[in-house]
C-alpha cells in the first residue's frame, strides 16, 4: 500500500511543473482523494497557499504558477494580454515600465478565486473582462522554461489596449507601441479585426495602423470590416479624422 502511495507522489511530483500551483480539485480528478492529499501535506511534500490551493514543498511560486493552474488544471479562458502581452514579447521596451501589475483579461463575470485574491503578492494584478474578442482567438503560448502559459499575440494585444483605452490606458503610448509593430502577420489581423465587436477599437487600430505606415496595413482588406456608421467621440477637445470618423488626440494626428 505504502509503495502504490509513492508511486502517485513520484508520478505528482514528475507530473507537476515546478513553480506551478496545485489545485485540489485537479487533484481529485486525477484520483488524488482528499484524504490523500491531506496526507502529502502532512508529511510536509506540498503545503497550502490558500483554501483548495497547494505548492511543492518550499517551491518558489510567481503568479506565472497560479495563471498555468488556472488554465491548464481549471481549463479557464484566461490570459495575459494588453501591455504585458506586449512587454513580455519585447514590443512595449519603449514604454516606461514603472507599473510592474500584469494585465489578465477574461471573460465577463469572471472572478479571480480566494486563493488567488489572497496572495499579498498578487493582489496588484488587474483583471479586465471583455468579449469583445472570441476568447480562443489571437493567443499564443509562451514558454517560460518549467511551463507554458497563454497570452495574447501581439495583434491582439495591441486590441486589447485599445479596448480600454482612453479611461485606463493613454492613447498616446498605445500609438507608440503600434509604431513598433512592423512585423503583424495581416492574415491574423483580419481574422482579429472581422470578429471584434468593438467598432472603437476597429477603428482606432485601422487609424493608428495607417498613420504608422506599416507595410502590412496595405494588405488588409477593410471592406470586409465592420465599422459601423456615425462618429464616435474617442478623446475630448481632439482632432477629428473624417476617413475613420473619431476624434483622436491632437498630439496623435
Amino acid at each position: 500500500m505504502s509503495v502504490n502511495l509513492d508511486n502517485k507522489l513520484n508520478k505528482l511530483l514528475q507530473d507537476i511543473p515546478k513553480g506551478t500551483v496545485i489545485l485540489s480539485s485537479w487533484l481529485l480528478s486525477q484520483g488524488y482523494s482528499h484524504s490523500l492529499q491531506h496526507r502529502y501535506l502532512k508529511s510536509h511534500w506540498l503545503e497550502t497557499i490558500g483554501s483548495g490551493a497547494f505548492k511543492r514543498k518550499n517551491d518558489e511560486l510567481a503568479v506565472f504558477g497560479a495563471l498555468y493552474a488556472l488554465q491548464q488544471q481549471k481549463g479557464k479562458n484566461i490570459h495575459i494580454g494588453g501591455k504585458s502581452a506586449l512587454s513580455l514579447l519585447g514590443f512595449a521596451h519603449n514604454i516606461e515600465m514603472n507599473d510592474t501589475s500584469l494585465s489578465f483579461f477574461a471573460h465577463p463575470g469572471y472572478k479571480f478565486p480566494k486563493w488567488f485574491k489572497n496572495n499579498r503578492d498578487w493582489k496588484a494584478h488587474r483583471l479586465f473582462c471583455s468579449s469583445f474578442l472570441p476568447a480562443q482567438l489571437g493567443i499564443m503560448e509562451y514558454d517560460l522554461g518549467n511551463f507554458q502559459i497563454k497570452i495574447s499575440t501581439p495583434a491582439r494585444a495591441i486590441l486589447e489596449c485599445l479596448e480600454i483605452a482612453p479611461k485606463k490606458f493613454d492613447l498616446a503610448e498605445v500609438y507608440l507601441i503600434m509604431e513598433g509593430l512592423t512585423s503583424l502577420k495581416p492574415s491574423e489581423v483580419q481574422k482579429l479585426l472581422e470578429a471584434c465587436t468593438s467598432i472603437k477599437v476597429k477603428r482606432l487600430f485601422l487609424y493608428f495602423a495607417e498613420v504608422s505606415n506599416h507595410t502590412w496595413f496595405n494588405y488588409l482588406d477593410v471592406d470586409k470590416i465592420n465599422l459601423g456608421s456615425g462618429k464616435r467621440s474617442i478623446v475630448k477637445d481632439g482632432s477629428y479624422n473624417e476617413k475613420y470618423k473619431i476624434t483622436v488626440p491632437q498630439r496623435i494626428n
